[in-house]
């Protein structure tokens, strides 16, 4: 039976590293474009969760709803951040914008507790649907879901940053954001439309992390957030199919070190892959290593 545990463990490592995936998304995308770790990006899946949990519970609408509703509100948060907080730095040094990034992080979070209380809040029940079971193996409706909705997006954003208009204009940024302005880009709107893209896949991975973890709290983003840049830096930052492989590799090795060695340890051994893969390949697994002139 221990094939059979090994892949259990296997599958709920795809689960949780899909929601990992989904927020590395919008990380990757937001450094292609302005170089620009938005450590507040985990803080947004919060946003998105207390929005799911008011609407479902406080209002009594279904699920299908309060997962647009925290999509529309974890983009209307990400643009209002990004205008607000990031555009006025773009010129200014890398490390005022990330100290920013932290800094907005600590206010959402801070800004949830004094509003609903540091006290975790019950997410409802939505699928009660009984398990796939194929020979010994038992495969929930959460995971089949989360590893299914993570994959369908990520080919979804690919054909759309590859054929669609705003798609190209965001490549064309990410390559040079001077030049692109030149072209006739605007350059604002594109950036505005990345924050609005990142937040709203945040939004659908608020929920469906909810779903597998049915808690809600202020700080609750911040160590999937951690995690999801971790998986990006690990698939390649900037690189799309790289987040979803960092993604779903972290969420494996971590259900691996709780079930083989101990859930105590597992956030040391995700720290550990970053340490390794940063003296290994900085570029990451799908990256490239490129030099630059001085």
């Amino acid at each position: 039976m221990t094939y059979m545990l090994f892949l259990s463990q296997v599958l709920n490592g795809l689960g949780t590293g899909a929601i990992y995936a989904l927020i590395a998304l919008g990380y990757t995308m937001v450094y292609g474009i302005v170089k620009l770790i938005n450590f507040a990006h985990g803080d947004i899946l919060m946003v998105g969760s207390y929005t799911a949990v008011l609407v479902m519970t406080g209002l009594g609408l279904p699920f299908p709803i309060a997962l647009m509703a925290s999509m529309i509100v974890c983009v209307v948060f990400g643009v209002l951040i990004e205008r607000i907080a990031y555009k006025p730095l773009r010129e200014s040094p890398r490390i005022c914008s990330l100290i920013t990034a932290i800094g907005v992080s600590y206010l959402l979070q801070n800004s949830a507790q004094l509003i609903f209380s540091a006290y975790p809040r019950p997410f409802p029940t939505v699928f009660r649907v009984k398990p796939l079971v194929i020979g010994g193996l038992s495969i929930s409706f959460t995971t089949i879901l989360t590893v299914t909705t993570a994959v369908v997006l990520m080919i979804a954003l690919h054909i759309f940053v590859m054929k669609s208009r705003t798609g190209k204009a965001m490549r064309a940024c990410s390559e040079d954001t001077g030049a692109a302005q030149l072209m006739g880009i605007n350059v604002n709107l594109t950036i505005s439309a990345t924050f609005a893209i990142g937040c709203a896949l945040a939004g659908v991975g608020a929920c469906l992390y909810c779903v597998a973890y049915p808690s809600v709290a202020p700080t609750m983003g911040s160590m999937p957030g951690l995690k999801a840049f971790i998986a990006a830096v690990l698939g390649g930052i900037g690189i799309l199919p790289g987040a979803m492989l960092g993604g779903f590799f972290m969420g494996i090795a971590e259900s691996l070190t709780k079930a083989y060695i101990s859930t105590q340890l597992s956030d040391a051994v995700v720290y550990g892959i970053l340490i390794v893969v940063l003296l290994v390949k900085p570029s990451g697994i799908l990256g490239k290593t490129t030099r630059e002139k001085v």
